[in-house]
């Protein structure tokens, strides 16, 4: 359901959004209506904790699962250190 909104805002920032917004070939409502959106969504996924994964790196997904306190730069320091012994 759409609400209408009053906001005040500069003279010269609502002009050049509304020439930014026809040359994108949107209304300044919907633009400003999905900006709101993004910040709203990301606020909620930090609030969450969770990070968006796209369907591609989730393709590319292993199976394997390394432990919270896993430090790779030992690893790799002991993958070494016994390659160049």
């Amino acid at each position: 359901m759409d609400t209408k909104l009053t906001l005040k805002m500069d003279k010269y920032v609502i002009d050049r959004a509304k020439i930014y917004a026809a040359s994108q070939k949107r209304s300044l409502s919907r633009m400003i209506e999905s900006y709101l959106k993004t910040i709203i969504e990301k606020e909620n996924l930090q609030a969450d904790n969770d990070i968006m994964i796209s369907p591609f790196v989730k393709s590319m997904q292993t199976g394997v699962k390394l432990p919270a306190d896993y430090d790779y730069k030992k690893e790799i320091g002991a993958y070494l250190a016994e390659k160049h012994k």
